[in-house]
């Protein structure tokens, strides 16, 4: 498939403001100024967030919206704290996280899944290396392994970039492909796929992984999970159904099951048109019941 490179994003907030009023829930007028809708977390679903918000602030009287990335560790601390309505996490909550949101707000912590993405497997377009399995990913990681040639690839040493440890896609890759084993010191960690995306096209030795919406420039190697297994490339098709071993699901969580405008806006990121802006944004749709809603279900 053709690969698109989403341009680094601005962290700081996107906040719009208007002049015309809007209703609160029970229909009176409130000031044009009322209570932003504050997201935080994920940098891999900033963008995702961002055409969101800006497309629910044109279809809602310009009710603020306020999005901010940090990464998804940064975003469910927001959400413990009470300083964001959402979390933003490419990652699922954990267990403890959950203990505290219900600890510190009294509330239980509520997962929205919004969409899909698969974590690609960067390497230098002009590398010839026809596939990788998750074995030799974890063996490349954990510095095992530490020549292309040593995997099938050219006579190099292997150039490792990563994400930092606040990062979802770091928590995902570290748990599904390293087994929750420790990335080796020479891992280069970079605030941002597309940071990641950057450095690895510019290094012939380089492998790096991330989000495929931030995949252009460079090549995204097909996986195996075994040596006897097809190799499978992260295409729409192959996230959605799971054959494609990276895949997971992106998640905007809140405190308690949300109310009011905060509703509305994840309401609005899973209608039909929500979706469309998820594709539109280089994610993948979550899977639709015949005739229905996103299926959000685990």
């Amino acid at each position: 498939m053709t690969l698109r490179l989403i341009p680094a994003l601005t962290l700081s907030a996107l906040l719009v403001a208007c002049s015309s009023k809007s209703k609160d829930d029970e229909g009176g007028a409130t000031p044009a100024r009322a209570a932003a809708v504050t997201i935080k977390g994920s940098d891999t679903m900033i963008l995702l967030a961002q055409r969101l918000a800006e497309r629910f602030m044109e279809a809602n009287d310009g009710h603020p919206v306020q999005v901010t990335g940090g990464g998804s560790g940064t975003g469910i601390a927001a959400l413990i704290n009470g300083t964001t309505d959402i979390a933003n996490a490419s990652r699922a909550m954990k267990p403890a996280e959950e203990s505290q949101v219900q600890q510190r707000r009294g509330k239980p912590a509520v997962e929205h899944a919004v969409a899909l993405d698969g974590i690609a497997v960067y390497v230098h377009e002009s590398n010839p290396l026809p596939s990788i399995t998750l074995a030799q990913l974890k063996a490349i990681y954990e510095g095992e392994v530490r020549n292309w040639k040593d995997v099938g690839g050219p006579d190099a040493r292997i150039v490792l970039y990563g994400r930092e440890n606040n990062s979802g896609t770091y928590a995902y890759f570290k748990e599904h492909v390293l087994d929750d084993e420790d990335f080796t010191a020479d891992t280069q960690t970079l605030p941002g796929t597309a940071a990641v995306v950057n450095a690895v096209a510019k290094d012939v030795r380089a492998i790096g992984y991330g989000g495929i919406a931030f995949g252009k420039g460079i090549r995204a190697i097909p996986v195996k999970t075994d040596d006897a297994a097809k190799a499978v490339a992260p295409t729409l098709e192959t996230v959605t159904d799971g054959s494609y071993p990276i895949s997971r699901k992106l998640f905007m969580y809140t405190a308690g099951e949300p109310t009011g405008n905060v509703k509305a806006f994840l309401d609005f990121a899973l209608s039909e048109e929500g979706q469309s802006l998820a594709v539109a944004a280089g994610y993948y749709p979550l899977a639709r019941k015949a005739g229905g809603p996103a299926n959000v279900a685990q």
